[in-house]
């Protein structure tokens, strides 16, 4: 299987290992996590690293290690919704555009090509700060963010393969289009997607931190990596720990998605196909 290929080299191996762990960590959360993640214990309150709190205590006395293990929870299910959902319309969305073409394709790359212009943080700022912060809005924020590159991504392929030999024989048989989209076309485009899809989740994984990071994302005393670092900031020399170990968290997830990604991509040999995109 060529996705198995990605776990063949040390790389892939660490780097999807670690995925697959921290996957099982927010699962399994509630079983993990030595404490309740919302506890609150003022006489412990900024405690440093040790025996029973590994990683220390913020300034409420709530245990950062069970925050962070929680955290991974708010942040993966966040980015990996959005990123489904931005995946699915964009897709849609690039596909009949790609495919029927016209004035429809001119007006959907049009809007594209506007947000496209415009950076993710600050689009998906603007729609929170229209809906309102919270998990909810955060995921249909970053979903808005990475719309224009799933739309643009899709079309591109669907307009390659429209000149492919086998796509022409399908409609000189006088198969209708939603045959040859979906039977034809999407399968054969959707392995690029789905490389760019789980790099995104890294992308998204970022900017969910920031949204939290502003206070726009999870609302106490819901854990969200970016949501610690904010709180962290104003303790930052007392007790810096409670901003070190979710940032870490941060950095090695995204760092694991993007080499694991990497090696995917090298695995189903579509880098040619990506960059023609």
């Amino acid at each position: 299987m060529s996705i198995g290929r990605a776990f063949a080299s040390g790389i892939g191996m660490v780097a999807g290992g670690f995925l697959i762990l921290l996957v099982l960590v927010a699962i399994f959360a509630p079983w993990i996590a030595p404490f309740d993640y919302a506890a609150q214990n003022l006489m412990n309150a900024n405690a440093p690293p040790g025996w029973p709190h590994l990683l220390g205590t913020d300034e409420f006395g709530r245990d950062v290690l069970s925050r962070v293990i929680f955290g991974a929870r708010t942040s993966l299910s966040v980015s990996a919704t959005a990123i489904a959902i931005s995946m699915a319309a964009g897709m849609t969305l690039g596909a009949a555009a790609g495919y029927f073409g016209g004035f429809f394709e001119r007006a959907v790359m049009t809007v594209v090509d506007l947000t496209w212009s415009f950076p993710d943080i600050l689009i998906a700022l603007i729609f929170v700060a229209i809906i309102g912060p919270g998990l909810t809005s955060t995921t249909f924020a970053i979903a808005i963010a990475y719309l224009a590159q799933f739309t643009r991504l899709t079309r591109a392929q669907i307009v390659r393969l429209k000149r492919e030999t086998f796509i022409e024989a399908t409609v000189n048989l006088g198969a209708n289009p939603s045959h040859i989209l979906l039977r034809h076309l999407m399968p054969n485009a959707i392995a690029p997607v789905i490389v760019v899809g789980m790099l995104a989740i890294g992308d998204g994984i970022v900017l969910e931190a920031t949204l939290g990071f502003f206070g726009l994302g999870a609302q106490p005393p819901t854990p969200s990596w970016g949501a610690m670092m904010s709180s962290g900031t104003a303790q930052l020399f007392l007790s810096p720990w409670v901003i070190i170990f979710p940032g870490v968290a941060v950095a090695v997830t995204v760092i694991a998605v993007n080499l694991f990604g990497d090696e995917l991509i090298r695995a189903l040999d579509i880098r040619d196909r990506l960059r023609g995109a």
